[in-house]
Order: C-alpha cells, then structure tokens, then sequence
C-alpha cells in the first residue's frame, strides 16, 4: 500500500496501467451491477436540476455519460488526473474534460451546481482536503455527491472479504495483468469510512444535510449533501 505522500502518483500511474481494460474489467468483476449503481446516481442528480455539474475522478467516464443523458440541458464536465483515462473517455463521445488533480482544481469558486465523485474519493491523498476542494467549486447551496465501494455489515460481509481480497484480484489479473492494482482495491475499501463516520468526513468539510444509502447490501454507499 502507498503511504499519504505516494499515494497520488501511486493511483496516476495504476489508472494508467489499466486503462484500456479499466471498463471490461470494471463490469465483469460488480456482475455489471457498476450500470445500476450510476443510473441511482444518476437520478438523484437529475432530481437536483443542475445547470452545471463536475463529475471529479471521472475515469472512463461512464457516470459523466450517464448524467449527461440524466440532465440533457446541463454542462456535464469530467475532471480526472489521469490522462489515459480521459483518453478512454474522449473516445466515447465526452468532450468536456480537464486533466486536473481532485486536491487542486483549476476551476473557480462556485462554478458548479452539483459535484460528483464516483468511485474516486478513496483514491485520494486526503479525504477531507479534497472534500473541501469539492465545497469550493460548488455554489451555495448546491449539491454533493459521492458513490464509493464500502464493506457491507455481516454476515454478507463474511463471503465478501474473501471475494475482495482473493477472488477479485486474480480475476482482475487475468483481464488487466495488473493484479496488484486490484490488492490495492480490497486494502483501500478496508480503510476508507462508511456510513456515518463518512457523513461525518463530508459535514466536516462545509457541507450540511450529509446523508448515506447502501446499494447492494452495502457493497456500495451513495452520500448525498449540500454545500453550506
């Protein structure tokens, strides 16, 4: 596991590594429940009716597409530090996209209604710094949301420790030939907070109404909040 301090060129030069096979492996090892989770957030942000919404770590992409189809009047914009990755995502079709880092965006204060972050806040250096980078660029009042992986209660989480941490990463080896990113996966899933201490984690970072829902048992947590 990378230490605070390596952890962003850590994850740059993983995402890197697998970005060409980042989708195929990404809906083969959730059984393709990965499309279910994004269409949830999808409609809660549509709900919000945002004009003007940053989807931060975007990847490939697929949460920027499916919130552009969810809100069609809104300019969806993806944020990502790495560039293969935004490279995958170019070549679906997403044209508004900033090579930017989540700990330091060169975007202005309050330029966006919404602010996403799927599958992406685990991954960074520091949890509430980049939290409170995400309160910046949102407009008073406007909205917060994050979907990370998270350990389920028990007992479902007694059959999915092994999954995580022994099944997944050999899986993921035979469709990425990265295994180690996929061990980083299960370490960095044991350590990341969930449900109220992440609730917490948001509130403390200028936002109120922090609200969580599991997915899937509690495979997946969705937050929602609002920018104080």
């Amino acid at each position: 596991m990378p230490t605070q301090e390596t952890k962003g060129p850590f994850v740059r030069a993983m995402f890197a590594a697998i970005a060409a096979r980042y989708d195929v492996a990404n809906h083969f090892l959730s059984f393709g429940l990965d499309f279910l989770w994004r269409r949830r957030a999808a409609r809660i942000v549509r709900a919000w009716q945002p004009k003007r919404v940053l989807d931060l770590a975007t990847g490939s992409g697929d949460l920027a597409l499916a919130l552009r189809a969810a809100c069609p009047a809104a300019l969806v914009v993806g944020a990502d530090f790495c560039l293969p990755m935004l490279r995958v995502a170019q070549g679906k079709g997403l044209g508004q996209l900033v090579v930017a880092d989540g700990m330091r965006l060169p975007l202005a204060d309050g330029a966006f209604d919404v602010v996403t972050v799927a599958f992406g806040l685990r991954n960074m250096e520091s949890w509430p710094a980049a939290l409170a980078e995400m309160a910046r660029v949102l407009r008073p009042g406007g909205h917060l949301l994050v979907l990370d992986f998270s350990m389920p209660p028990v007992p479902l989480r007694w059959a999915y420790r092994p999954y995580l941490h022994h099944v997944l990463p050999r899986l993921a080896a035979l469709l990425t030939g990265e295994k180690s990113a996929y061990d980083y996966l299960g370490d960095s899933i044991e350590k990341f907070p969930c449900g109220p201490a992440m609730c917490a984690l948001i509130a403390g970072a200028g936002f109120a109404e922090a609200n969580g829902e599991r997915l899937t048992g509690g495979i997946v947590s969705l937050y929602t909040a609002r920018r104080r």
